[in-house]
């Protein structure tokens, strides 16, 4: 590879040191898919021998060398430092007559789990990661509770690993038990008598556990108090390899259910009757064609929220003993928003909305009927709702872009609710009043209207000259909604817009609007990403001299692609844990579930569409956008081998001046669990590498 000696002259006039980046070797290694002959020259970045290990090293130095050295980054920091630095609550949810939440003061690496008798007690510490792990790389990431309140179950998460490890602790007495269950991965914690049911994975080979294919999720029940190996193993499927499993059993716990899925989207339903020892698996949706959520087993009838023949979802009935598709009941029938989750509260229902990118929480009975809107302070997202089939009360919080996210308790009855604790935007420092969030729709590549929030001062001037972040993700069915975030809020005080499109391939317009940004329909992502950056400069918010494009994971492919066909389009790119290499992402860890999104490169036609987008294979000689690309070393979603060899291919091929550079966490993962102490550090090196290149000064 060609060496590249940068002089970097920064803001206040200071000489930075020159930067070399280091040399990545490149080898011969070819494939061929359908008679193309496609070159992979940076395919030993794919393991963990010295020669990458060193050539991690060097990117890193060369990285932290360069950021060390931008005038206002200490400011950067010290002012992410504050705006972080407040009491941060999570909505209770109950376990037997006690209700636990999540809480952190503002600074705590984990949020720390509290639990209280009642609705008025002050809460007590129940369950502190930071003390048993003060690196902080230690977190918890899910709980349930059995049903009389004795036990509850807790997955704990190091380094950021998709890995997870159950524990229990006794309630009454705080203690945690010497239960220890490992190699859990993608599993929920289904309570039945004096146990529970969980999925898991074999064991991996040595080395592997990072990288390899995840095959042959299983199903087993735990008993409290006795050793993982004496778990029973429920059920499997080796006809069935890439299927993963989540279980959950009926609120009053005659049944098992079991969700089996092998993409990231569409699953079947198989359950079990717990009351007969010996009763058999009955299967009551055999494809993996939609999606289907069962809320609860009651008197022997299925509740269950579906897109089968309802694109934006509705709530239906399945008799267990009559369960031919004809004989399915609508309970609430699909309507012009998209229905995204259905909770029970006080035997009625309460359902989570998507109206225009946004939510709104409507209350129904057990026969459907409308009974109530809670209200909700404008644009916004309701991210969680806890409530329980017996309990009269429930609890949500909302976010918005600059309101933090909030705790709420209503009153399942009439949907009333009140702010539980306290309200954030009086601790934090940020005077919310003095910005704007608007909505506007554009037209993309192919006259599709796309809707897209833009935040800004109240007081911005429309000349083509504010420093704009544009974000995306645009996949997986995920909808992109009002988000507070620490860090943008340091943006948008220095002066800059922040805009997010809702671009096709998510969830915000139902079924057809994901399809419509999948597979051979990928391109029309991109397009509709390429647009929004033209509506902004058009429309004279910003330049491309201005415009910097972030986004991570499947968002993070996003910057890719468009880097790569606009190179010109943009001053600044961001990609956050990208996935990079389309013809091979399949081949690690839980790659090959995407392939209902993106296709394989097994499939003639899908390799055509893929290989015409995927960013390291479309990586040519240009002049390319100031670049850091970040990933972590424990990101086992997305292998860091994706931004690896990117960045390799992008150093080789970067014509013009801008920096391209890569940031290597060590012992983070997929961005689940991070410490605040590192994502502070790493919004620091972000934010700081995005004023400097779009010429932002400090004020």
């Amino acid at each position: 590879m060609k060496n590249i000696l940068l002089l970097l002259i920064g803001i206040t006039g200071q000489v930075f040191a020159q930067l070399q980046y280091p040399v990545a070797k490149k080898t011969n290694q070819t494939d061929v898919y359908f008679g193309q002959t496609v070159a992979d020259p940076y395919r030993w970045l794919e393991t963990d021998d010295v020669d990458t290990k060193q050539w991690i090293a060097d990117e890193n130095n060369v990285t932290h060398t360069y950021l060390n050295q931008i005038p206002f980054r200490d400011s950067v920091q010290n002012k992410l430092e504050k705006l972080w630095n407040f009491p941060r609550y999570r909505p209770s949810f109950k376990v037997g007559s006690a209700y636990f939440y999540l809480r952190n003061n503002g600074l705590q690496n984990q949020d720390v789990l509290y639990y209280k008798r009642g609705l008025d007690f002050v809460g007590m510490l129940f369950l502190d990661p930071n003390t048993v792990d003060t690196t902080g790389l230690t977190s918890l990431s899910g709980f349930s509770g059995n049903k009389n309140g004795a036990f509850i179950a807790f997955n704990v998460s190091r380094a950021g690993s998709d890995w997870q490890q159950i524990r229990i602790k006794d309630i009454k007495k705080s203690r945690t038990l010497a239960d220890s269950i490992d190699w859990v991965k993608f599993s929920q914690i289904a309570w039945k008598d004096s146990g529970f049911f969980y999925s898991r994975y074999d064991a991996p080979v040595d080395g592997d556990k990072f990288k390899a294919q995840n095959t042959n999720h299983k199903v087993y029940y735990h008993r409290v108090g006795l050793p993982q190996q004496t778990d029973l193993l429920v059920y499997s499927d080796p006809t069935k390899p890439k299927c993963t499993f989540r279980c959950q059993t009926s609120s009053d716990e005659r049944y098992l259910i079991i969700n089996g899925a092998e993409s990231t989207s569409g699953n079947n339903i198989i359950i079990k009757d717990l009351s007969h020892s010996n009763s058999p698996f009955i299967t009551i949706v055999s494809d993996f064609n939609h999606s289907y959520k069962v809320v609860d087993i009651i008197n022997q009838k299925l509740i269950v929220q579906t897109n089968d023949e309802a694109k934006k979802g509705r709530l239906i009935s399945i008799d267990i003993n009559n369960i031919d598709k004809k004989n399915w009941t609508t309970i609430i029938p699909e309507s012009a928003d998209v229905m995204q989750e259905v909770h029970q509260a006080d035997k009625n229902y309460l359902v989570k909305y998507m109206h225009m990118a946004s939510n709104k929480i409507l209350g129904y009975s057990n026969t459907g009927k409308f009974l109530y809107e809670v209200k909700l302070p404008g644009l916004c997202t309701v991210n969680e709702i806890n409530s329980s089939v017996n309990d009269s009360v429930f609890f949500y919080n909302i976010t918005s872009f600059t309101i933090p996210t909030t705790v709420y308790m209503g009153y399942a009855k009439n949907g009333r609710s009140m702010i539980d604790g306290y309200d954030p935007t009086k601790k934090i420092a940020f005077r919310k009043d003095d910005y704007i969030t608007k909505q506007v729709t554009y037209k993309s590549k192919d006259g599709t209207e796309i809707p897209m929030f833009i935040v800004h001062k109240k007081n911005l001037q429309l000349n083509g000259n504010n420093p704009t972040l544009l974000h995306g993700y645009g996949g997986f069915n995920i909808s992109k909604t009002p988000e507070f975030r620490a860090e943008r809020l340091l943006f948008l005080e220095q002066g800059g817009i922040f805009a997010m499109p809702n671009l096709r391939g998510g969830g915000e317009f139902g079924d057809a609007w994901h399809k419509a940004g999948t597979k051979l329909n990928k391109q029309n992502v991109f397009d509709d990403f390429i647009a929004a950056a033209q509506y902004l400069i058009d429309s004279k918010y910003t330049s491309a001299e201005k415009l910097a494009i972030n986004g991570g994971s499947n968002g993070g492919l996003l910057v890719g692609a468009c880097i790569t066909q606009r190179p010109d389009l943009f001053k600044v790119a961001l990609p956050s844990v990208g996935v990079m290499d389309m013809l091979r992402y399949h081949k690690f860890t839980i790659g090959w579930a995407w392939a209902n999104d993106y296709g394989t490169s097994e499939n003639e036609k899908e390799f055509e569409a893929l290989i015409k987008y995927s960013p390291l294979h479309c990586t040519k000689d240009a002049a390319y956008p100031a670049t850091l690309i970040t990933t972590a070393d424990h990101d086992d979603r997305v292998v860091p081998a994706h931004s690896y060899k990117f960045a390799a291919a992008l150093q080789a091929h970067n014509t013009g001046t801008n920096p391209t550079l890569i940031r290597i966490d060590s012992n983070a993962g997929h961005g689940a669990g991070k410490p605040v102490k590192k994502q502070i550090a790493e919004q620091t090196d972000v934010y700081s590498f995005l004023m400097y290149n779009l010429n932002m000064s400090w004020k």
